[in-house]
């Protein structure tokens, strides 16, 4: 009788958890967590904790990717107003009495100080997700216009505290929702041209007002710094194009192979600012050269293919959607990193997922993660 009311094993209970995780995907962020490691063991040796922190914020990731993956994406979907406004409110509360530091007001303090805008990030692809499949199969121009109103507000927000880095993840996951909704090539294309117009004349002309002195009256005066040292980082190549300059110095000398784990001369002598966050990048590659670049590249496009593909065989809209745009968030992540670190992007404070450290952006990824977890593990249990 009491083998009748035996416990299963733990391994039996676990099963249905685990089932339907993507294997291909969890790959993928094996191998960028174990670069990650490796990276910053070498980057963080004289940072005291920062090495078992960042392990620590990957064991922290990896859970929260656990648990959101066991919510259904219907379930999801019911935390995207709620989420949404939450996340706007406490945008508002940070630009009225929020805490400033370093000449940014991004923080409050709410018994414990959060920074709202990392939100955004999760909260925005859910709620535009949401707005559309509300709107499934009577789609008009004018949902897009509320949609694109939804973005503008968070957006403004964050460009306003001011944090271009965020301001930019946030703006491409939303973009991303609207045009995979099916937005018309009509009303993408002439701001595609205008944008492409306004960056031919900024980078023939932006030299020029630089020397003269011309401030653009859209951008904070740091953004226009950094805009003009990247054209010319030589100009300060002690200040301002320091950060530049170091970088790209790095990544040329590590040649094709590489210097060798922990022999990165630029790391451990630290010319490379900002080595265990920003520019990490940068002592990755001094150590592992051109063939482990291109093979950390690899590995982030490998996920970038994996997510687009649980978009694409989504059973939902919402799924769908919201799966793309977690998937673009990684995207932009790696993209403007690397950009920025290479001398191609102006330097903005967006990290390297899984590789910087930082462990708010690690618990953002880590719910990203469950998210394309939960969303490819819905459709294999439907398919069984």
């Amino acid at each position: 009788m009491s083998a009748v009311f035996e416990k299963p094993p733990l391994t039996q209970r676990l099963a249905p958890m685990l089932q339907g995780f993507d294997g291909p995907l969890a790959f993928a962020v094996f191998i960028l967590a174990c670069a990650g490691m490796l990276t910053m063991y070498s980057s963080g040796f004289d940072h005291g904790t920062r090495f078992v922190d960042h392990g620590r914020n990957m064991v922290l990731a990896g859970l929260i990717m656990f648990f959101v993956a066991q919510v259904p994406p219907q379930r999801l979907m019911s935390f995207a107003v709620p989420l949404y406004v939450i996340g706007v409110a406490l945008l508002v509360a940070v630009a009225v009495f929020g805490i400033t530091k370093k000449g940014a007001r991004r923080w409050i303090n709410i018994g414990v100080t959060i920074q709202p805008s990392e939100i955004m990030k999760i909260a925005m692809p859910l709620m535009l997700a949401w707005w559309f499949q509300k709107r499934e199969g009577q789609l008009r121009p004018l949902d897009f216009f509320v949609a694109l109103l939804i973005l503008a507000l968070p957006v403004g927000l964050i460009m306003k505290q001011p944090d271009l880095g965020t301001s930019l993840l946030v703006l491409a996951a939303g973009l991303a929702v609207i045009f995979f909704a099916g937005l018309s090539w009509k009303l993408i294309i002439p701001p595609m041209l205008l944008g492409l117009a306004a960056l031919v004349l900024l980078v023939v002309f932006e030299s020029t007002l630089c020397a003269q002195g011309f401030r653009w009256p859209i951008l904070h005066d740091y953004q226009q710094q950094r805009i003009c040292t990247l054209l010319d980082p030589s100009k300060d190549p002690l200040g301002k194009g320091f950060h530049i300059i170091q970088g790209m110095i790095a990544i040329g000398s590590g040649g094709i192979f590489g210097k060798g784990f922990m022999q990165g001369t630029q790391t451990h002598l630290e010319f490379i600012p900002e080595r265990t966050t920003d520019f990490i990048f940068a002592a990755y590659s001094e150590e592992f050269g051109l063939v482990g670049t291109l093979g950390l590249v690899a590995a982030f496009l490998f996920l970038i293919f994996r997510g687009l593909a649980i978009a694409l065989e989504a059973p939902t809209l919402f799924a769908r959607l919201l799966a793309g745009a977690v998937t673009m968030i990684f995207f932009t992540y790696a993209f403007v990193n690397m950009g920025m670190v290479s001398g191609i992007l102006p330097v903005v404070g967006v990290p390297l997922p899984f590789i910087s450290y930082g462990g708010t952006a690690m618990v953002t990824l880590g719910a990203g993660l469950g998210i394309l977890m939960s969303i490819a593990r819905t459709k294999r249990l439907v398919q069984s």
